[in-house]
């Protein structure tokens, strides 16, 4: 099938590689001419597993990268529409870049073509890109309009696409159902996972095919996403709990994982979510929500909670060391998460502003992301190293602010020559407090008891035998060293 997409950003580079590893003839768009230049030399312009060996192999077969929409849609029966949705001041989608690229589309249309909507818009937005083809000129015989939403992680988006837990299709037609069917019959059959050079390995379960309307698509990745952050934001708010009350939030997760109506994904305590898609998609959905005048008030608290945790990691970083000022922090991870270098609405990024603001000096490594970060904090010292180890030698402390894999396996006894103290403070629980103690190390996760170099020994009050309920402080009436077990 001939299909072509519109833009090449993160999203629709990653969708037209893999369905040219479909097998389908594919044509990408993109008019920034420095990404387009690099897509021409056949240089992945992000950091994504498998994305440059796809385009590799598929590069000038059947996968072909251009600046012109015309070009592209020439014998194309399928246009994906892959361009940037961005939040609006008052957290709304901006669908400028949608309604500009439809505009041209409507024409260009010289045969029937199907155009599906795969960027995160608001529920209805299909229906408006009708009415924008028709109002260009278009006629209602000349195209059919489909919602096919994406659910890709940055890091393991071709997994993702290739391997998927369910596809969805949103259509309002015979004509669009059966091109969308089609075009993913290689995934649904199983087809694909047959053959031994497959992403999956030669074996793989067949993804659900999900067959809705338009509309229930649109609303279906707005739910999802806003699901999954409201998801992260409570384990987190639980986690702050067993914090103060010296439980340990790793034997929650289990128990509450354990349950199947919970499952154990996205149970993990940590600095909370960021990146280019969680944060944005649960505004819109609010103002989503608020346009329909149905208030969601759990969406705002689901925003707050996750900026509030960044605040709280800042302060335990103060905590563990007394003070910030003057201190050199060696900092690893500034990408948002691992197997990106999207720095876009960091944690990372973010603690490390306010770790600066409040006096640290930081000296900052990443395996991918250091580039973007230098542009993102430009003008406040940080400096950039070109390994961890460089990164912490001669440091007061060590703070891990992104789970790339290698952080979880750092050599700690050179760890601990290189630092001032054996203080690590871990925002992504990537140790073992066990491990810590065992290697000499003060040691401030989330979620857990601060392993200190010595113990703390719990106040008791004279007076009369305390009954079960007054054996339960407020968190008021617990001193902040029981709380973190600080100093």
């Amino acid at each position: 099938m001939r299909v072509a997409v519109v833009g090449a950003g993160y999203v629709g580079l990653v969708t037209a590689a893999c369905l040219a590893e479909l097998g389908h003839d594919v044509t990408a768009v993109e008019q920034d001419r420095r990404k387009l230049q690099l897509l021409e030399a056949r240089t992945c312009p992000i950091h994504e597993e498998l994305l440059p060996g796809l385009m590799e192999k598929h590069w000038g077969k059947t996968l072909y990268f251009t600046a012109s929409l015309q070009d592209a849609m020439q014998q194309a029966q399928v246009v994906f529409i892959c361009v940037a949705t961005p939040a609006s001041h008052n957290g709304s989608t901006d669908l400028s870049c949608l309604d500009a690229v439809v505009r041209e589309i409507s024409k260009l249309l010289q045969h029937k073509v199907l155009l599906v909507e795969k960027s995160t818009v608001p529920v209805r937005t299909c229906d408006a890109i009708r009415q924008t083809l028709i109002s260009g000129g278009a006629h209602p015989e000349q195209f059919a309009v489909a919602c096919n939403p994406e659910f890709l992680r940055e890091g393991t988006a071709v997994v993702d696409f290739l391997v998927p837990d369910r596809i969805v299709i949103g259509t309002d037609d015979e004509f669009s159902r059966e091109i969308l069917r089609d075009l993913y019959s290689p995934l649904t059959s199983g087809q694909y996972y047959k053959h031994p050079e497959s992403v999956a390995g030669g074996g793989a379960r067949r993804p659900q095919l999900i067959d809705t309307s338009v509309r229930s698509a649109e609303l279906i990745k707005h739910a999802a996403n806003a699901f999954l952050a409201m998801k992260i934001a409570f384990i987190n708010g639980v986690a702050n709990l067993a914090e103060a009350y010296r439980a340990d939030i790793d034997d929650v997760c289990h128990g509450l994982g354990a349950d199947r109506r919970i499952g154990p994904h996205f149970l993990r305590a940590g600095l909370g979510f960021g990146g280019a898609c969680l944060p944005k998609d649960v505004r819109a959905f609010a103002a989503m929500a608020q346009q329909s005048d149905y208030s969601f008030p759990l969406l705002a608290a689901t925003t707050k909670m996750n900026q509030r945790q960044r605040l709280l990691f800042a302060r335990k970083v103060q905590k563990a060391l007394g003070s910030v000022r003057g201190r050199q922090i060696a900092c690893l991870g500034v990408a948002f998460k691992a197997g990106t270098d999207d720095v876009r609405n960091s944690p990372a990024i973010d603690i490390i502003k306010q770790l600066v603001s409040r006096g640290a000096r930081i000296s900052a490594f990443d395996p991918a992301a250091s580039q973007k970060a230098s542009q993102e904090l430009a003008g406040l010292g940080v400096s950039f190293e070109v390994d961890p180890y460089q990164a912490m030698d001669g440091a007061d402390a060590l703070v891990i602010l992104t789970e790339w894999p290698e952080f979880g396996s750092l050599d700690l006894a050179r760890v601990r020559g290189l630092l001032q103290r054996p203080l690590i403070v871990d925002g992504r629980n990537m140790y073992s407090p066990e491990t810590m103690r065992k290697a000499g190390f003060s040691y401030w996760s989330c979620g857990r008891e601060p392993v200190l170099s010595q113990p703390v020994t719990a106040r008791r009050s004279a007076g009369d035998p305390p009954t079960l309920l007054s054996m339960i402080p407020s968190l008021e009436s617990v001193s902040v060293t029981q709380r973190t077990g600080g100093p």
